[in-house]
């Protein structure tokens, strides 16, 4: 099938949002009793809450109790402290720029709730461009479950064989297999091309593929690009 759509992660695809996200977990978690190190969260970062939270710890549940309460002191605390400060992902606006002009149907398909979303959007300054989301509110299950990704197709019309999707983390890459879309890695979400392995190509940021689009997965989209717009030599990996 021809490439029709590109499905976009947000947190560490198109802003640089993983760190402020495991800071903001660690002081959730300490506000409630619970001594949890950096270092545990960091690595989680990409699943939703509902992953998160059982995961660090096992007695709790992001849908009630104590583990509830965690998730919503995480959610103020992340917009409150952190995301004012929060900078787009080099490229993340000249990315989506490029898609649209090869005629590309653009989705997101982020963990995030809908009204962090929005709030996310704008720090990446694609808030103008992406209109079409799913996200951890329109499903039961959050990456690396592929409900995201399977809803995101729904949304937008398309068949996982029409589509890629761009994303950061080990999670997206699972996500996005499960639900038969190959998906490109960027590396500045903080994850190693180790950890991203199972991606089609892998590339430093947006601004990094969006340079390579003519040799990237995403090359039979291209409409005629300007001769300066093919590099001689890609980053890419995979």
């Amino acid at each position: 099938m021809a490439l029709r759509g590109v499905i976009l992660d947000v947190d560490g695809t198109l802003v640089l949002s993983n760190d402020a996200h495991a800071h903001a977990w660690v002081e959730a978690f300490r506000d409630a009793g619970r001594d949890v190190p950096y270092a545990r969260v960091r690595p989680l970062i990409g699943m939703g809450g509902d992953k998160l939270i059982p995961t660090v710890a096992p007695d709790l549940s992001s849908g009630s109790g104590l583990g509830k309460r965690i998730a919503a002191a995480h959610d103020r605390i992340f917009l409150d402290r952190y995301e004012p400060h929060l900078q787009p992902a080099p490229g993340a606006r000249e990315l989506v720029e490029r898609l649209h002009a090869a005629g590309l149907k653009t989705v997101i398909a982020s963990s995030a709730k809908r009204d962090e979303l929005a709030a996310l959007l704008k720090a990446a300054q694609v808030d103008d461009l992406l209109r079409e989301a799913t996200t951890s509110s329109d499903t039961k299950e959050s990456k690396p479950d592929p409900d995201l990704v399977g809803a995101a197709l729904k949304r937008i019309g398309l068949r996982a064989d029409e589509c890629r999707m761009i994303g950061d983390t080990p999670y997206d890459v699972e996500a996005g297999g499960r639900a038969g879309v190959p998906v490109i890695a960027v590396r500045c979400g903080g994850w190693t091309d180790a950890g991203l392995r199972g991606a089609v190509a892998i590339y430093d940021d947006p601004a990094d593929l969006a340079a390579h689009l003519a040799e990237s997965p995403l090359r039979e989209a291209l409409r005629s690009p300007p001769a300066d717009d093919i590099p001689t030599m890609g980053t890419a990996a995979g």
